[in-house]
């Protein structure tokens, strides 16, 4: 039986010595290095400091151990310090002042306690106005070496957590691209959606035979299309000419498809035409107007595309008179339901979250607009505010 209880007691005592070593092995390797760099540094200054106080003050061997006494006590409330400094660091700064000023102070009364017992009480100076006495005569100048030690322990915490601070922004930074890069993947699997090009194939081979002419300019006209998108893969802005320039050439494509069931008109500001936008940010909203306004309707509509400036506030806006409210599907952006959210998201990544996408219904149609505003200008321009009919801002 005592051996039994003697087997468990060495497997639970290597439990706890596996578990020790489990949580050391886990604290990041800059935080040990920064530990050992310190008690390095102070155990310097303990032997040099006891040594000179041994050979040239106090001859004693005590003075010598209770250099050693005060070092390992020092090391423990280097790792006491840090845990009390990354407790304090959730608070605001005006609580990390306060809590650092008093373990300021709380750290200065062990460390001068421990420091008499080591010094006066091994002398005989037991009772209590000797402590006291010899606490006041550290209140002088020796107070300082405790002082330092604490700040500058502290000091140690807050500027390894400042460059992981630095680290963990650009580290941000590049997760960000990546996921932009990712998105950017997305967006071009979703704008360019399969029925799409599967309906422009059956017109081209419709037009094979009825007229070839017309056919070679379809052809043409869709290979546009994917360079275009294919172009829009590299991040890179565009000229506003360019997009609409595209969003010609693809209603061109769907007007082989409708006939005159599809009207596209535009009201663009010659002067908005030099602006740079995000590539294919328009194409999403004219997708929209098409499969869920014109499409289902049985005589067709149109789809009319404004840019406005007003200042350096430009408004964006594609609106068709098809189905709106009546539509038996919601606009939804593509086929996968991604190219609203995404058109969005890139607006609000590049222009900020005021630029979102609104989306007003009617029973007369859908419109979708969006606003680009340079910097420190408000968007309360009465010229450039939707009108007020079942206004919503897309998620």
């Amino acid at each position: 039986m005592q051996v039994s209880r003697l087997l468990v007691q060495i497997v639970n005592f290597n439990l706890s010595i596996y578990r020790f070593l489990k949580i050391i092995e886990d604290i990041p390797r800059i935080w040990k290095r920064a530990y050992l760099y310190i008690c390095v540094w102070y155990a310097i200054n303990f032997a040099v400091s006891s040594f000179f106080e041994w050979k040239f003050v106090n001859p004693s061997s005590y003075i010598v151990w209770s250099g050693l006494f005060m070092f390992e006590a020092l090391c423990i409330f280097i790792i006491l310090i840090f845990l009390w400094s990354h407790w304090l660091s959730r608070f605001n700064a005006s609580v990390q002042i306060g809590g650092h000023v008093a373990g300021l102070f709380l750290f200065f009364f062990i460390n001068g306690t421990l420091n008499y017992y080591f010094t006066d009480y091994m002398d005989g100076l037991v009772y209590f106005d000797h402590w006291k006495e010899h606490m006041l005569e550290l209140m002088s100048w020796d107070a300082l070496r405790f002082y330092d030690q604490y700040i500058i322990t502290a000091g140690v915490y807050y500027v390894i957590r400042y460059f992981q601070g630095l680290q963990r922004q650009e580290q941000e930074k590049s997760n960000l691209a990546i996921k932009n890069r990712e998105m950017q993947i997305s967006l071009l699997k979703s704008q360019i959606n399969p029925h799409f090009l599967f309906n422009t194939l059956n017109s081209i081979s419709t037009l094979v035979h009825t007229s070839k002419e017309q056919a070679r300019k379809v052809i043409t006209q869709l290979s546009d299309v994917f360079r275009y998108a294919l172009d829009s893969h590299s991040g890179e802005m565009v000229k506003l000419s360019q997009e609409i320039q595209f969003i010609e050439t693809y209603i061109q494509i769907q007007q082989v498809r409708f006939g005159e069931r599809l009207r596209f008109v535009k009201d663009v500001d010659p002067a908005c035409l030099t602006i740079e936008i995000p590539p294919m940010i328009l194409q999403p909203l004219v997708e929209n107007s098409v499969k869920y306004g014109i499409a289902p309707k049985e005589e067709g509509g149109t789809i009319a595309l404004t840019v406005r400036r007003s200042g350096d506030v430009i408004f964006f806006e594609v609106k068709d008179d098809g189905l709106g409210t009546k539509a038996k599907k919601v606009m939804d952006g593509s086929s996968s339901g991604v190219g609203m959210v995404n058109t969005d998201q890139r607006l609000k990544s590049y222009f900020g979250p005021e630029s979102g996408l609104r989306v007003r219904a009617s029973e007369q149609g859908y419109a979708v607009s969006f606003y680009i505003q340079a910097k420190d200008v408000p968007l309360s321009n009465p010229i450039l505010q939707p009108q007020p009919e079942q206004d919503r801002k897309t998620a």
